[in-house]
């Protein structure tokens, strides 16, 4: 990066809220797996602890060096169903309880990877997480969970489905004095990639080296305010300058994450280009949509001005890094940007809208405030078509659905922090339970049989 590069990288960070959004730690926990639990717990939280402990302060320190705010520090680890296995146990709560605390002494604010994955079918080590998920979530502060119910190879786990669908429900009630916040630690994935440095969904993948820095870096307001100097410009001029900036990210971003890799003896992993908002104003991808033309996000043109901000982000990314990977995209989640959660509250946005919208972007229905007495058919029905838009498509879509106990349409659900409010949205009252009660697979596309 010369020196023009490092002072328009400073001005972003003063004017356009530019910050890296994550440095997240990935790390193995196979060397702890053990018949005993309360071993397990115990190994689980002095391997965190040994190894990320000087996170927060080597963040803090090269981003004060380089002038620019490292948001966040996590970490992710194995998925915990894999270590559980060999206890034998039927909660895994006490793993979930040693996560915590071990987030709680290093100083971050989310620790993932309390995690199954199961898309081919549910071992029994897979079914006792998911159940062990309202009371781990309940009693836990930090810990973020996540479950892999499909994939492109091998079609949708539907009695993974189902189960999730009933667990949520129980999650939000656990929690249901904090707006049901259970439901903001827990995605269900389909497609979930190893490398993914956002929460709630980041796990370690067991094809990952022994200890990785991925990076996540974001720059909603930086891409708007380029847009904001070109407002006659044709598509080609605008892909063009979301694509030069989006490279200018992206070159701090590798920068700034191998030196924190480097200081702490880790791996370099990879770099997700994905704009990521916050409920902070200037700092919205749905304002980055309407700054594009469409008036307000969740109306007509919606979707394909989001493809082409997802397509261009990628583009600039891709010449900026060698190690591009994660998510890499746009980030639409309601309650975290203040756009979108205009749009719905207005009704212009719609769950349906969200779903269209997610096929040309980064995850998925993501946090979705929704009644506190919707089904549990009807939210294992909305994960299965988030998921088989993922299987279908090839690529990774997720549902983070919160079932706000004691809400209905027109209230509003508070999370604080970068985690924002949503407005409850409304639901379609079909009853799709004996779609949900066939159990069994939904079978792969034919384009899985490519090899």
């Amino acid at each position: 990066m010369d020196t023009r590069h490092i002072e328009e990288a400073l001005r972003m960070v003063r004017d356009e809220k530019l910050d890296i959004r994550t440095t997240t730690i990935g790390l193995s926990l196979l060397d702890c797996m053990d018949t005993d639990i309360e071993r397990v717990a115990e190994k689980v939280y002095q391997k965190a602890v040994n190894v990320a402990g000087n996170l927060v302060e080597t963040a803090n320190r090269i981003g004060r060096r380089y002038g620019v705010p490292i948001i966040n520090k996590r970490v992710a680890v194995t998925p915990i169903a894999i270590i559980g296995e060999p206890t034998g146990a039927d909660d895994y709560t006490p793993i979930a309880i040693a996560l915590d605390k071990a987030a709680k002494e290093i100083g971050i604010d989310f620790i993932g990877g309390f995690s199954a994955i199961c898309q081919g079918g549910m071992s029994s080590a897979d079914e006792t997480l998911i159940r062990s998920l309202p009371h781990a979530l309940a009693v836990t502060d930090r810990v973020c969970a996540s479950v892999n119910v499909g994939n492109s190879r091998q079609g949708l786990n539907m009695d993974a489905v189902k189960l999730l669908g009933s667990t949520i429900k129980d999650v939000a009630e656990a929690t249901k004095d904090q707006d049901s916040f259970g439901c903001v630690k827990l995605v269900v994935f389909a497609n979930a990639v190893e490398d993914n440095p956002f929460m709630a969904g980041a796990f370690h993948g067991i094809s990952q080296p022994e200890r990785v820095l991925h990076v996540g870096v974001s720059g909603p307001g930086t891409v708007k305010s380029a847009l904001e100097k070109h407002r006659e410009a044709d598509f080609q001029t605008m892909i063009e300058v979301i694509q030069q900036t989006a490279f200018k990210i992206t070159r701090m971003g590798e920068l700034i994450g191998k030196e924190v890799a480097d200081e702490m003896g880790l791996t370099f992993g990879s770099i997700d280009l994905s704009l990521a908002p916050t409920p902070a104003v200037g700092d919205s991808v749905a304002r980055i949509l309407e700054e594009i033309g469409i008036g307000e996000a969740g109306g007509h043109g919606t979707t394909a001005a989001l493809a082409l901000l997802n397509d261009a982000v990628k583009k600039g990314g891709l010449m900026a890094s060698t190690h591009v990977g994660g998510l890499s995209g746009a980030f639409i989640p309601v309650s975290e940007d203040e756009g979108m959660f205009k749009a719905a509250e207005r009704g212009t946005l719609t769950i349906d809208k969200l779903e269209a919208m997610t096929c040309v972007c980064s995850v998925g229905l993501d946090m979705i405030a929704i009644p506190g007495d919707t089904p549990a058919s009807t939210i294992s029905a909305m994960i299965a078509d988030e998921a088989m838009i993922g299987i279908i498509n090839s690529k990774t879509t997720a549902a983070r659905l919160i079932p706000v106990v004691g809400k209905t349409v027109g209230d509003t659900a508070e999370f604080g922090g970068l985690l924002g409010s949503a407005p409850i949205m409304p639901v379609h009252n079909n009853d799709a339970s004996a779609f949900i009660e066939r159990g069994g697979r939904i079978a792969a596309p034919v384009h899985s049989f490519k090899n």
